[in-house]
């Protein structure tokens, strides 16, 4: 007969819980992964299924029971670090998603939005178009298998322990989401640029020929030019995004670093 004491107990149920813990905080936040039309236990089992797969190759998790006020707290600590975690990655995405409005706006494009379940809430056609080749670019370069890869040295840089990390992390993670704002204009700069000028010579014009109707043709101007470079820049978009998911790869590394102290 097989006799399994409490303490053995206690040491299996934190090898999991802690580190699975973690990794659902990053699913749930996580571009791609927290995409509402992937269903919740979807995600649970994939959770499961990282947690097991590490879980040989994590150090030792301290000997806290999970079920007592000590356990509950390192069970919260691991939920915020894999919070932040999610939540840097997140910075490039959010970028991406501000270059699309700015442009949608820019082009006329601000009434034609629609309601988006995934971010519930509207979202124009330009941020949801560039959203949606975001996701398919992140998933060519492996992206998500570099999230993991990050995801498992994490716990060599923020093992499970009774430690509270630094807050420093926090400090780090809002830096870094200044970012945001300036990435987005720069992604979408060469597409204002291109309307500027047009929108100023359509003014020029305006002035020279006050008979012309401005609204009656500056509207189709400026959408046909804005689709025309969006279209010419798309075999270059590429290489800009890659460099914005290498920007929050680096910035998940960051937040990490500065939590370890």
């Amino acid at each position: 007969m097989i006799n399994i004491s409490s303490a053995q107990l206690d040491a299996w149920l934190g090898l999991f819980i802690f580190p699975l813990t973690r990794v659902l905080a990053l699913l749930a936040t996580a571009p791609i992964f927290n995409n509402a039309a992937l269903p919740m236990n979807i995600r649970l089992v994939m959770g499961l299924a990282i947690t097991f797969a590490l879980a040989t190759a994590l150090p030792a998790p301290p000997p806290i029971p999970a079920g007592s006020w000590l356990g509950l707290a390192v069970i919260g600590e691991q939920l915020l670090i894999g919070l932040m975690m999610g939540f840097a990655l997140r910075i490039a995405f959010v970028a991406l998603d501000v270059a699309g409005e700015l442009i949608g706006l820019q082009m006329g494009l601000s009434f034609a939005t629609f309601f988006d379940p995934g971010r519930g809430g509207e979202t124009s056609v330009v941020a949801e178009f560039l959203g949606l080749l975001t996701a398919l670019i992140f998933l060519a370069m492996n992206g998500h298998l570099l999230m993991l890869t990050l995801l498992a040295e994490s716990f060599t840089l923020l093992p499970v322990s009774a430690t509270p990390f630094h807050a420093a992390g926090f400090s780090s993670l809002l830096t870094a989401s200044a970012m945001m704002f300036s990435l987005g204009v720069m992604l979408a700069l060469p597409l204002i640029t291109a309307l500027l000028v047009t929108n100023i010579s359509l003014g020029v014009l305006s002035r020279v020929a006050p008979a012309l109707n401005l609204f009656a043709v500056g509207f189709p101007v400026t959408l046909g030019l804005g689709f025309l470079v969006l279209l010419l820049s798309l075999p270059y978009i590429g290489a800009a995004m890659d460099g914005v998911f290498s920007r929050g790869f680096t910035v998940m590394e960051m937040v990490l670093r500065a939590a370890a102290g």
